[in-house]
């Protein structure tokens, strides 16, 4: 037993001279995930307060609301898509051209849910047309899209409103026309600005057609209403 570790200590005597020399390279690194204090912070959202949580929703639909006013090539519309702010215009639109009559029907205006089933069912083949004709954009992004830029049509429905208010029948149908006419092509230039780069180059006019006759029809209830 003494000569075996006699020997042992032969063998590793000269270990404890060995030093690392500074100058020859350590390959390999050692990450510890550790998450930092501002991460945590901006992404634990389910502790803050509710007011917090309803002024953060309403900037960021403000902000798609300025998108859509001042379209550009920006991800952002698509990157943080929400469907309150296109729920929001639908409804408003919606009770608008209703012109919040009970007899709304008997007056030959639409009705509240023939306004909300057309311009959702209209924004989902739309969507579906987009997709089979082999966009890359999601569903619901493309729902977004097109439900935030329902708005110049909702500001130009505004408009008319204060329009009937007064003056001749002639000239207000004339100032409806051009309001109308130039929310309606607002509408389609910004959806069509965020819509035509996901689509096939060959086939972006056969995605941009139906968006046209989507804000025709629903520039024409306007107009009619």
């Amino acid at each position: 037993m003494a000569e075996v570790e006699e020997t042992s200590k032969l063998m590793f005597a000269g270990l404890s001279d060995v030093s690392i020399s500074g100058d020859i390279p350590v390959e390999g690194e050692i990450n510890v995930p550790v998450g930092t204090p501002i991460q945590d912070k901006e992404y634990s959202t389910l502790d803050e307060p509710v007011k917090d949580t309803i002024l953060r929703d309403l900037k960021a639909v403000g902000k798609k609301f300025v998108h859509v006013m001042y379209p550009k090539k920006s991800s952002a519309l698509l990157r943080d898509w929400d469907l309150w702010g296109p729920l929001l215009l639908c409804v408003t639109l919606a009770l608008m051209l209703q012109g919040g009559s009970v007899n709304s029907k008997e007056d030959g205006g639409p009705q509240f849910a023939e306004v909300f089933v057309i311009i959702w069912f209209g924004s989902v083949i739309i969507t579906l047309n987009s997709k089979l004709l082999g966009g890359t954009i999601s569903f619901f992004q493309s729902l977004c899209v097109l439900g935030y830029c329902i708005m110049p049509l909702t500001v130009a429905m505004v408009v008319c409103r204060l329009v009937l208010l007064g003056g001749s029948w002639r000239f207000s149908f004339i100032v409806r026309l051009i309001v109308v006419t130039a929310s309606f092509s607002w509408s389609t230039f910004a959806s069509t600005a965020f819509l035509a780069d996901y689509q096939p180059p060959n086939r972006k006019a056969l995605v941009v057609y139906p968006v046209f006759l989507f804000y025709f029809v629903i520039g024409w209830m306007i107009l009619t209403v």
